[in-house]
C-alpha cells in the first residue's frame, strides 16, 4: 500500500510539474504510454534479453494510431491477416522500441519519474531481444515483431536488407542510439542492467565495425564526386543517429572501439557537407550518399550528431548547416520531407521538425551561438502553428502529435509511434529550455516572402523546344519537378518573362549530364551554364545529376529567357527564383517575430514590419551564427544590415 501512494504521489508530481520558468510542463507521454504495451516472447534462436526467465514480457510499441470513435486504434505495419493475427510487416519495430526508450530515458532524467524509468527499462529490454545475440549476424537487429512476440525478419513489403538482422540498417543505428542513451542512464542507478547494455552496446558496434567501418577511408564514386564508403546504409542520417549513441556512451565512460566509431563516422557524416551560403543546398549536410540531388528533414539529425563529438573540426561543417541552411529552410516553408533538388515533397511530419530543433540546440550548445538558440524558438514554431495548416500539430493536454501535414494544409490526424516519440522528444527539449519554448509559442504565420519555382515546361518554348514527360518522375536519385521538363535542343529557347518583382537571384534547375550531351545554356547578362561533364555514374542509382546552378541578380521588369547553344541538348527542369533578403514573419502568444534571411553576395539591409506595438530588435548573424549586429525601435518597420549569407531575427 505504501508503495502505491508512493507511486502516485510521483504520477501527480509529473502530472503538475512546473519547468524551469514556472509554466506547466509542455511534454506529456500520455499518448505514447497508450501506444506501448507488453509481450511474452516465444523461445527463439539466436534472441534473448536482461533475465527473460525471471521477467519473460517485454516492453514494446504498437507502430501506428489511426483516429477511431473519437479515440485512436492501435495497428501495426503491412496487410493484416485476422486468421493468424499477423501483420505483413508487424505489430512493433526496433526502430520505434529505439527511440521511444530515448524518450523515456530523458524524461526520466529530467523529471525523476519512476513510470519513465520503468518503461526506459521494459523498452529496453524489449529492443534488446529483437537484437541478434549470436551467430554471424551477432549484432544486428531484426526489425519487425508480429503480436505475440514472434520475430518477422523478412517483411512484406521486402525491406533491407533481408532479412532485416543480415547487414547494417537503420534500426542497426538506433539500437545503438537507445544502448548509448540506456547505458548513460543506468550506468549509476542500476550497474548490474547498465552492465548487460554496454556488453549489448558493444555487440552493436562490433557489428558496424566489421560492417561499415571496415571501409573507412575508402570512397564511391558517385556522378563524378568522391563520397565516404563507411557510412550506415550509405546515409549520414541513419549515421547520425548511431553518432549520438555512442556519444552517449563515450560521455560515460564508453570504450576504445566506441571512441574510435564516433571519429570516423562522424569524419564521414561532415564529407557530406555541400554547397555555399548562396549554392544549392547552401551549407547542408547531405543526407544519402548516393545522391547529390536529394535532401530531406526527416532523419535530419546530423548537425546535432557532429555537434556531440566535441571535436572543432567536425563542428564546422554544423555549424553552416545550423547557420547558412536552416534559416532559408524555415523562411522557405520549414522541414519539407524532400528537395529532390526543387522541394519536390513538402509533406512535413515531426521527425523532420524535431531533427531541426535538436541541431539547432545542441550546435548553439558546442559553439556558443545564442543566435542559433533563438532560431531553435522559430523552428519549433512548427509545433504550435508555423506549418502549411496554420494550426498547432501537437496537443500538450494529450500528448498527441498528429502524423503529418500536407502542402495544402490538411492535417493527418492519425498519431503513430514516430510522430509520438520526435513530438516528445522535442517537447523534452523545450521544457528545458524555456526561453525557446517561449519563442516557439509565436506562431502564427503573418506573411512569407520567398523562393518561387517556374516550371520550365510551362515557360514559351521555341525553336523546337518542347515539353517532356517521363515515363517515371523519380530518376533513382532526383524528382523532375512537376513531373515533366522542358527539352531544349540547340537554338531553341525558353522564355520566362519578367519574373522577379525585387532583386533576386535566378536558379536554373537543370540535368548535367555524364557525358558531353546536355549543352549549354545562355541565360542573358545573367551568365551561361554548361549542362555536359558530370563525370562517371559510379554508385549513382542513375546516371547524370539533376543539379540546381546559380546565376546572376534578375532585377523587377526584367526578362528570364534561357537560350540553348548550338550544340547538346538541355532537359531543363525549373527555375528557382530567390529574393536577395526573404523573409518570414510570425505573431501570436502576446508577441510577434520575424526571421530574414540574405542571399546578396555583400552586407544587405532586410526589412520587416512586424505586428503590434511597443519596443522591436532585431539581431544579425553571419553564415556561421556568429552576432553582426543589433537595432532597436518602437516604430513598426525594422530595418537591419545583414552579412553575406547570413541571417537576422527581429522581434516585438
Amino acid at each position: 500500500m505504501r508503495l502505491l501512494f508512493v507511486l502516485l504521489l510521483t504520477l501527480v508530481a509529473a502530472l503538475l510539474a512546473p519547468n524551469a520558468a514556472g509554466a506547466r510542463a509542455l511534454a506529456n507521454l500520455d499518448h505514447l504510454h497508450f501506444l506501448g504495451d507488453r509481450v511474452a516472447p516465444p523461445q527463439q534462436t539466436g534472441h534473448t534479453t536482461w533475465r527473460l526467465g525471471r521477467e519473460p514480457s517485454v516492453g514494446v510499441l504498437w507502430t501506428y494510431a489511426d483516429v477511431s470513435d473519437g479515440g485512436f486504434r492501435r495497428l501495426g505495419g503491412g496487410t493484416y491477416d485476422a486468421a493468424t493475427n499477423t501483420y505483413g510487416q508487424g505489430a512493433f519495430n526496433a526502430d520505434d522500441l529505439s527511440r521511444a526508450a530515448v524518450v523515456y530515458l530523458r524524461h526520466w532524467r529530467a523529471t525523476g519519474s519512476e513510470r519513465s524509468r520503468r518503461e526506459a527499462y521494459e523498452l529496453l529490454r524489449g529492443l534488446t531481444y529483437l537484437q541478434t545475440a549470436s551467430g554471424p549476424n551477432a549484432g544486428n537487429v531484426v526489425l519487425w515483431m508480429q503480436p505475440d512476440g514472434t520475430l518477422n525478419p523478412s517483411a512484406e513489403p521486402i525491406e533491407l536488407p533481408d532479412p532485416s538482422d543480415s547487414g547494417p540498417s537503420y534500426w542497426l543505428a538506433r539500437t545503438v542510439w537507445a544502448l548509448g542513451e540506456g547505458y548513460r542512464a543506468f550506468a549509476r542507478e542500476d550497474r548490474a542492467f547498465a552492465g548487460f547494455l554496454r556488453e549489448r552496446l558493444d555487440l552493436a558496434i562490433a557489428a558496424v565495425d566489421r560492417q561499415v567501418l571496415v571501409r573507412y577511408g575508402e570512397h564511391l564514386t558517385v556522378d563524378g564526386q568522391q563520397v565516404p564508403a563507411w557510412l550506415v546504409a550509405d546515409g549520414a542520417d541513419a549515421t547520425a543517429e548511431a553518432m549520438l549513441g555512442l556519444a552517449a556512451y563515450v560521455d560515460a565512460g564508453g570504450s576504445g572501439p566506441a571512441r574510435r566509431a564516433l571519429r570516423r563516422l562522424g569524419e564521414g557524416v561532415a564529407a557530406l557537407a555541400a554547397g555555399s551560403p548562396r549554392d544549392w543546398p547552401y551549407g547542408a549536410l547531405m543526407p544519402w550518399a548516393l545522391s547529390r540531388s536529394i535532401w530531406h528533414a526527416w532523419g535530419g539529425l546530423m548537425p546535432a550528431a557532429l555537434a556531440r563529438t566535441g571535436d572543432r573540426e567536425l563542428l564546422e561543417p554544423a555549424l553552416a548547416d545550423a547557420a547558412s541552411f536552416t534559416p532559408h529552410l524555415l523562411v522557405a516553408g520549414g522541414p519539407d520531407n524532400g528537395w529532390l533538388p526543387t522541394p519536390g515533397d513538402r509533406t512535413q511530419i515531426a521527425y523532420g521538425a524535431d531533427s531541426r530543433l535538436q541541431s539547432l540546440l545542441a550546435v548553439a550548445r558546442a559553439a556558443r551561438r545564442s543566435g542559433l538558440r533563438r532560431l531553435a524558438g522559430v523552428s519549433a514554431a512548427w509545433y504550435f502553428g508555423a506549418n502549411a495548416a496554420d494550426a498547432p500539430m501537437y496537443d500538450p493536454a494529450t500528448g498527441v502529435t498528429f502524423d503529418g501535414v500536407a502542402p495544402d494544409g490538411t492535417i493527418n490526424r492519425n498519431s503513430g509511434a514516430e510522430s509520438t516519440i520526435h513530438g516528445q522528444l522535442s517537447m523534452l527539449a523545450l521544457d528545458a529550455a524555456p526561453d525557446v519554448a517561449r519563442w516557439a509559442r509565436v506562431a502564427g504565420v503573418a506573411r512569407r516572402t520567398t523562393r518561387r519555382v517556374l516550371e520550365a515546361e510551362d515557360s514559351t518554348l521555341s525553336g523546337g523546344a518542347r515539353a517532356v514527360q517521363p515515363p517515371d518522375a523519380w530518376t533513382g536519385e532526383a524528382l523532375w519537378s512537376g513531373g515533366r521538363y522542358a527539352e531544349l535542343p540547340p537554338g531553341s529557347q525558353a522564355a520566362f518573362g519578367a519574373v522577379a518583382t525585387e532583386s533576386s537571384l535566378v536558379e536554373a534547375v537543370a540535368l548535367r549530364t555524364e557525358g558531353a550531351a546536355g549543352g549549354t545554356t545562355h541565360w542573358g547578362a545573367l551568365g551561361t551554364l554548361d549542362h555536359f561533364g558530370a563525370g562517371p555514374q559510379g554508385a549513382s542509382p542513375a546516371p547524370g545529376v539533376l543539379e540546381v546552378r546559380r546565376l546572376d541578380v534578375l532585377q523587377p521588369g526584367e526578362p528570364l529567357t534561357a537560350r540553348q547553344g548550338a550544340s547538346g541538348t538541355t532537359a531543363l527542369d525549373a527555375v528557382q527564383v530567390q529574393p536577395l533578403v526573404e523573409t518570414l514573419t510570425l505573431r501570436g502568444g502576446g508577441g510577434a517575430q520575424a526571421l530574414l534571411r540574405s542571399f546578396g553576395s555583400r552586407p544587405r539591409v532586410g526589412a520587416v514590419e512586424l505586428p503590434g506595438s511597443g519596443k522591436a530588435t532585431a539581431a544579425a548573424y553571419d553564415a556561421r551564427g556568429r552576432l553582426a549586429g543589433r537595432v532597436r525601435t518602437r516604430g513598426p518597420r525594422i530595418e537591419i544590415t545583414i552579412p553575406p549569407g547570413g541571417f537576422a531575427i527581429a522581434e516585438r
